[in-house]
């Protein structure tokens, strides 16, 4: 809706005063603020000098128009020149005129809400400024009679509209005057603020390095602590073992159940400082993944028989096999301790009923979610974060009669986090809980299509590198030979056990299937093996019988005709490695008189054992005796383990004696990769054992 007001003629320049006066009282008004009547005021007297100047005369038309559903004040000056030539040069700024052409224009724009400007040569130029109306003014419907109310307009004078300009000029010097003093104010406000922030932010960097060398500090204690607490846990366990294995002769029932006791609360305390450390080296970015392939049955299988003694009358364990989900290739270890923690913290917080252990393939196939479900006393809602956070445990009905360091549930997020997947859950309480680990079915770092990465434990961990084609005959395979002792590595094709063999050295080489018609007389790889300087690697191919003078011919050790029963390959395969086994002097070089003496009861040898206690003594046995074996420890007083293996391989007498690192410390890669080449294995206390020790010495 349009109300027109009232018009105003422009024909001379006193009508420039008579324009700006009805501006500046209809403003008034209307209820305008001052700054807004002079601003108003100023914009119409602009534009009708532009029209009595460049157009000789024209027109203000004063009313009131709707504009997006508001009411606007409008001044439309309307003049019959010949147009505004370089309009957008004008509005732009760009235009340079000696008379000053174009800046009322651009002025009044900045001084109204809105200015349209219609401009056609020789027709004319229709300029319409509005300003939308104060909110008390809004919707009036008596707005056409304003013009009523208007003092009469008296012939026009230049000193009395010139003395009221002074005056708005001196109240807009003085508005500009205070808002510069607010503005210089704010200013010094400002920049106290900054000082205050800038000496925040030394302090929260300040508080950030101390963080920083407290972490680096923690992680230190933890790499120390792996070795303070490990040796003594490590020796410990081990004389557990012989005791309970009635080594040195049978214990009373009393005695064994008391050693049993022992054992247990070593374990215990074990997986704690296991706990600790793998969420320090999450932490510190030190962990490896080691991708290799696996099914989900097969890892089932596992867990189940290492639940089983957890597994209590009154709770079923029951693993639904999945059937649809492909060979994974990730780091098998990793899920199974996140899943392995999942059913302890199940089978501990169920009284009664059943844990149940499900996977299920996503819709794009591209993950795996491993679920825990079980029907035990649940967890509140406030409380579903909590758990997953370091050494928290909720106060519960069954808290006293469990035992746990509130560990397991974060350590499971950081593996789950690593591998590239994610842990949840879903619990009501009272009713049981749901964990879950969704994972992808190939790790992040294997979606390259490369090999499984090789163990980097150094050149000879005395695993069986296995080469078979078929993924589940693989990782059938892979479970068997575990079943028997021994640790295997599966590839699927002779060119990636090569790619292995570049880093590491094997106890023994399997090959199986298809593969075997790859090796055939003068095989480079074979010749490798079996070459001059070389340590030789037992090799057993197991392919058709067809293939057997062949694969001999290639440098194969022995020959089994498929198919095969997989005791008789671990059978070949320990005649091979025995026959590598010798009764030559071993020396041990430890500091700790209990790992001295679980190493040597654990060595499978009629050899003559010789110890040294520290390093010197060491390096002085070893150069007098020449042993067939050095097992050496890395911590020790005074000459310390790397300094005795530099040492031993700088004199010619001892450089060829084979070293076996036995240490407690845990090792990061970079230090494994660095010893790998100098040593026949690294072994740590932790994981000692007769069989650990026999695959290092059959390498």
């Amino acid at each position: 809706m349009a109300i027109r007001i009232l018009t105003v003629a422009l024909r001379q320049p006193s009508d420039l005063v008579a324009a700006r006066q009805r501006a500046r009282q209809l403003a008034e008004a209307l209820s305008y603020p001052h700054t807004d009547q002079i601003a108003i005021a100023t914009s119409v007297s602009e534009i009708a000098r532009n029209a009595i100047r460049y157009a000789s005369g024209g027109r203000v038309e004063f009313g009131i128009e709707d504009v997006d559903g508001a009411q606007h004040f409008v001044a439309r000056v309307i003049d019959t020149g010949g147009g505004i030539p370089n309009l957008e040069e004008i509005l732009a700024g760009r235009y340079v005129s000696e008379t000053g052409m174009g800046l009322g224009l651009v002025g009044a724009r900045r001084l109204m809400d809105s200015m349209q400007i219609d401009t056609q040569a020789g027709s004319g130029t229709t300029v319409t400024l509005t300003k939308r109306l104060p909110p008390a003014q809004q919707g009036r419907g008596d707005l056409g009679r304003i013009a009523t109310q208007l003092p009469h307009l008296t012939a026009p004078d230049t000193i009395v509209e010139l003395q009221a300009q002074n005056r708005e000029l001196m109240q807009a010097l003085a508005d500009l005057a205070r808002h510069r003093e607010e503005v210089q104010q704010m200013a010094r406000e400002l920049e106290d603020t900054n000082r205050g922030v800038m000496a925040l932010y030394a302090e929260l960097d300040e508080k950030a390095d101390s963080l920083r060398k407290a972490d680096e500090s923690k992680t230190r204690f933890l790499s120390n602590m792996s070795h303070e607490f490990r040796t003594p846990l490590s020796s410990v366990r081990a004389l557990c073992k012989l005791l309970i294995s009635h080594a040195d002769g049978p214990l009373e029932s009393e005695q064994e159940t008391q050693v049993r006791f022992i054992a247990r609360a070593v374990d215990d305390l074990t997986d704690l400082v296991n706990d600790l450390l793998d969420i320090a080296k999450i932490e510190s970015g030190k962990i490896d993944v080691r991708p290799t392939e696996f099914t989900a049955a097969d890892l089932f299988s596992t867990l189940r028989g290492m639940m089983r003694p957890l597994i209590t009358p009154a709770v079923d364990l029951v693993f639904e096999i999945p059937g649809d989900i492909p060979v994974l290739r990730t780091d098998e270890g990793k899920v199974a301790q996140i899943l392995r923690n999942f059913i302890s913290n199940a089978l501990k917080y169920t009284e009664h009923g059943r844990v149940t252990v499900s996977a299920h393939l996503s819709s794009d196939g591209r993950t795996v979610e491993f679920s825990v479900a079980d029907t035990g006393i649940g967890i509140a809602p406030e409380h579903k974060e909590a758990i997953f956070e370091e050494f928290l445990q909720i106060p519960g009905a069954l808290q006293g009669k469990t035992k746990g360091t509130g560990l397991g549930l974060p350590l499971c997020r950081k593996l789950a986090a690593l591998l590239g997947g994610s842990v949840s859950v879903d619990s009501t309480l009272g009713k049981g809980s749901v964990f879950a680990a969704t994972l992808p079915i190939l790790v992040p770092s294997a979606h390259g299509g490369t090999s499984p990465a090789a163990p980097k434990e150094g050149g000879s961990q005395g695993f069986i590198l296995v080469v078979e084609p078929d993924a589940r005959l693989r990782a059938s395979l892979e479970v068997a030979l575990k079943s028997t002792g021994y640790e295997p590595f599966c590839v699927p094709s002779v060119a990636e056990a090569q790619d292995v063999m570049q880093s590491v050295r094997p106890a023994a080489v399997v090959i199986v299937g298809e593969s075997g018609a790859e090796l055939h007389t003068g095989s480079r790889w074979l010749r490798d093996l079996k070459g001059p300087g070389a340590v030789p690697v037992p090799v057993l191919v197991a392919s058709a019988a067809a293939d057997r003078s062949r694969a001999i011919e290639a440098g194969a050790d022995w020959h089994v005709s498929t198919p095969y029963e997989i005791g008789e390959v671990t059978a070949v395969l320990e005649r091979l490695l025995q026959a590598r086994r010798d009764n030559s002097p071993v020396l041990i070089i430890d500091d700790d008189e209990a790992a001295r003496y679980v190493l040597r009861k654990l060595l499978n040898t009629d050899s003559r054992v010789e110890e040294a206690s520290d390093g010197l003594r060491g390096v002085e046995l070893a150069e007098r005796w020449k042993p067939r074996w050095i097992f050496l420890d890395l911590n020790m007083p005074g000459l310390q383990g790397e300094e005795v293996l530099d040492r031993l391989k700088a004199d010619p007498k001892t450089a060829d004696i084979p070293v076996v690192i036995v240490t407690a410390r845990d090792l990061p890669a970079a230090d494994r990769a660095r010893l790998a080449p100098r040593v026949k294995a690294i072994i740590s206390k932790n994981e000692l054992s007769r069989e650990a020790l026999e695959k290092a010495m059959a390498a």
